[in-house]
């Protein structure tokens, strides 16, 4: 889990406090406390590997020109057992420091030591996070923004735990309300026709094929038996039997995405244990309700939201709000999570509000529940909008659109953008295998480190164990910034997981693999002199490993040959 970037930042801190201790006991700079300042990576590699602005924030409070402090600075600096080799000023009164051998070396022999480990941080060590994502209702199949909110939410998954968070992932079923009495509406009067043709299907009943083989199915399992029945036993019987034949489909559908989940959570484990009956007399003692017309409100206008919202209607059924409530209540209360995830979609910005407002009530921190928004996407093919599937003729669905293009493909492209951005969806990109296909640009450069190898294998010539000394024969631009980069990666993991947003990773990896294709093309390694050829295969090792801990994390497949 080292961080050499960290740790050279860490390296500049310590020699700047040092040399500026130094100038202020020899009476060069006046006593007076250091402000914060920065050390980064600067845009242009000509001003260094790591710069710093400490001259810039202290020239108000030493009363000289930054340009001078940084000199004095730069002549009190010593560099012997550090990261760097130089260091100079430049411009206004920047700081400029410059890697070593040693920290060459130390980055490429940490990727190969840390193997499958490496880019693992320790950001969100001892905290439990539980990310809810999908969360589709189950009377129907998925659609495309669930494909889209599936590879987000298991990416970021991922990219939490490798950032040392602990992760449950969790599927919402919504298994009660008004989405499932039209469910079962929807099935009663498909299988009544069956029976009496002349029934009417309602307006606004589920109008879906599913329904309609459901209905055969328990028919041709019950015959006419509930037909006479009543009507809320015939629904009850209904929904019964189809209910978990949806579930189960969205389960297998995920599964065949690579999602699996620690927990399928039914709402209907909050109204059986009594859940939302305890959620609505919390809500009451919080002082944050009122009655008006025989119904219950939320004052949640108090507490952030922009009108206050029903809880209970005067025909005493709680509204949709109060089981998301005590859902929500369940995670970071009952459950103890320390932060809670959910992945909406973009129709869900009015959402957040009334829900933090309730944890404001509950006297629960709102901070520790965060929605990430996701905007739809557009599929398109032939350069045009495209919504049909050419099997079926209708909507395309997740398990559709895994029929038509590679499983690595969705879940890479789904994440090329930041959830909270629209995204048009190349269809006929994901299937290609050329270099503007992302997915497909990565998983070449991991392919052609393999076919390095089993070159070299195939001519007797085996690598030797990588060694920190071997970063000498590290000479040209195009080997440094790629060791640069590799470093880089614990960094974007940590930014990725405190951003959340998993679209830095797949940044990141394309980003590499077109540093390593540009080092390929600029640096042999057949043919060069052994300690060349070791040293650049050490970092070939190193590449191919980072790509594969980036794709095993994203669940993306790594082939060796393409």
């Amino acid at each position: 889990m080292l961080n050499l970037i960290k740790t050279a930042i860490g390296d500049v801190k310590e020699i700047i406090l040092s040399a500026m201790g130094e100038l202020i006991a020899e009476g060069e700079l006046a006593s007076e406390s250091i402000p914060a300042f920065n050390v980064e990576i600067p845009a242009d590699s000509k001003n260094g590997d790591l710069s710093t602005n400490v001259a810039m924030v202290c020239a108000r409070i030493f009363k000289v020109a930054p340009r001078v402090i940084a000199e004095k600075i730069q002549s009190r600096v010593y560099l012997n057992g550090t990261y760097f080799s130089k260091c100079d000023v430049a411009g206004p009164g920047f700081i400029n420091f410059y890697y070593s051998e040693k920290w060459f070396g130390d980055v490429v022999n940490a990727v190969i030591s840390e193997d499958g480990n490496y880019g693992s941080t320790d950001l969100g060590k001892g905290q439990k996070v539980l990310v809810e994502f999908v969360s589709a209702n189950p009377t129907g199949p998925m659609h495309i923004g669930n494909a889209r909110g599936g590879a987000i939410g298991d990416c970021l998954a991922a990219v939490l735990e490798k950032a040392g968070y602990d992760v449950a992932r969790e599927f919402y079923v919504n298994d009660a309300g008004n989405q499932i009495e039209k469910f079962k509406t929807s099935l009663e009067v498909r299988y009544l026709q069956i029976f009496k043709p002349e029934i009417e299907m309602p307006e606004d009943a589920y109008l879906g094929e599913d329904i309609t083989i459901h209905a055969k199915n328990f028919a041709e399992i019950n015959g006419d038996k509930y037909v006479e029945v009543d009507s809320v036993a015939r629904k009850q019987a209904l929904c019964d039997y189809a209910l978990p034949i949806n579930i189960k489909t969205l389960e297998n559908d995920l599964k065949k995405y690579r999602i699996t989940y620690d927990e399928w959570f039914l709402e209907s484990q909050l109204h059986n244990s009594g859940a939302v009956t305890e959620i609505i007399e919390k809500l009451k003692e919080s002082g944050y309700t009122y009655e008006l017309d025989g119904a219950l409100w939320f004052k949640s206008s108090e507490l952030g939201d922009e009108k206050d919202r029903v809880l209970v209607r005067e025909n005493g059924i709680p509204t949709y709000v109060v089981p998301d409530i005590a859902y929500h209540y369940n995670k970071l209360v009952t459950r103890g999570y320390d932060k809670a995830i959910d992945i909406l979609g973009a129709d869900h910005h009015g959402y957040i509000p009334r829900i933090k407002a309730a944890m404001k009530a509950l006297e629960i921190n709102p901070d520790r529940l965060d929605m990430v928004i996701m905007q739809m996407v557009n599929l398109v093919k032939d350069g045009e909008k495209y919504k049909l599937s050419k099997r079926s003729g209708k909507a395309i669905t997740l398990s559709t659109l895994l029929d038509e293009i590679p499983i690595d493909a969705a879940r890479f492209f789904f994440n090329l953008r930041e959830p909270n951005s629209h995204f048009d969806f190349d269809l006929d990109l994901a299937v290609s295998e050329t270099s503007q296909n992302p997915v497909y640009y990565v998983q070449y450069a991991h392919a052609r480190i393999c076919s390095i190898f089993k070159g070299l294998e195939t001519d007797g010539i085996v690598m030797e164990e990588f060694n920190s000394e071997m970063a000498k024969s590290y000479l040209t631009s195009e080997e440094k910034e790629l060791v640069k980069f590799l470093a880089t990666f614990p960094n974007v993991v940590n930014e990725s997981a405190k951003s959340y947003d998993p679209a830095k990773i797949t940044r990141y990896a394309v980003d590499l693999a077109t540093i390593f294709h540009k080092f390929y093309s600029q640096c042999r390694v057949k043919g060069e002199s052994k300690d060349v050829m070791q040293a650049r295969l050490g970092l070939c090792l190193a590449t191919k490993q980072t790509i594969k801990n980036v794709l095993d994390m994203l669940k993306i497949t790594c082939p060796e040959s393409m």
